[in-house]
């Protein structure tokens, strides 16, 4: 009984005891407060621990299931993969943590809100840049924000389509993610081109004056090589 008292055992039990609730109430403060009934933790623990109630409950859910993403790419051989490759990897994995679609789903009306919006963006984010963490991306650049932004977009995007698909193994959701990726593809090989070419650089030379004066959080150096091409 000991361990309960603890913060970070605490906050497993709370949330997990939450997530039966959350299909009929939502990320709430109703379901927070059956979390902490059915829980057994102390109230006055379990709102220190989510001060916000249902939406610290909500985005202690999404980074669970990011933390889980990294342990299983962490323990995969994704050698033999191409890199765009990978990345669908990670987005089916990351999805495939869910235990019930209608957790996401609630959670996409609370982060659609205007008040939470920005939050839900920043978690957006935060499993973009665990993916691109996990797989190596050691840039440091403009290109450590586009990286993720772009993956930001692509994982929003079939996320949505994801909590409506029907299909058989939600094979259609595969596709769809298959054709994101393919269209980004499409963008980097355009600006390849663009890029090589001697009119394209000129045209180019001064906003890239700009954008490489920006530079990402540091990482350590000894992760495998920097992966210029987002997907490729």
């Amino acid at each position: 009984m000991q361990q309960q008292n603890t913060p970070e055992n605490a906050r497993d039990l709370v949330l997990e005891a939450a997530l039966l609730h959350v299909p009929f109430d939502g990320w709430s403060e109703t379901t927070l407060r059956a979390a902490i009934a059915d829980s057994g933790v102390a109230e006055g623990l379990a709102r220190a621990l989510f001060p916000r109630g249902g939406i610290d409950l909500a985005v202690a859910f999404h980074k669970r299931g990011d933390q889980r993403l990294a342990e299983t790419l962490a323990a995969t051989d994704l050698s033999q993969m191409r890199f765009r490759d990978r990345v669908t990897f990670a987005v089916r994995t990351r999805l495939d943590t869910v235990e019930d679609r209608e957790l996401v789903r609630r959670g996409t009306t609370l982060f659609a809100l205007p008040q939470h919006a920005a939050e839900g963006a920043k978690l957006i984010w935060g499993t973009a840049d665990a993916i691109w963490t996990a797989l190596g991306d050691t840039s440091r650049d403009v290109n450590w924000y586009t990286k993720r932004a772009t993956l930001s977009a692509v994982y929003g995007s079939t996320v949505l389509y994801w909590l409506g698909d029907d299909s058989l193994g939600h094979q259609a959701t595969w596709d769809f993610l298959d054709r994101r990726i393919a269209d980004v593809m499409q963008i980097e090989t355009i600006k390849a081109k663009v890029r090589e070419n001697p009119l394209g650089k000129a045209l180019l030379a001064g906003p890239a004056k700009v954008m490489d004066k920006w530079r990402a959080p540091t990482v350590p150096d000894d992760l495998p090589g920097r992966f210029r091409n987002p997907f490729r």
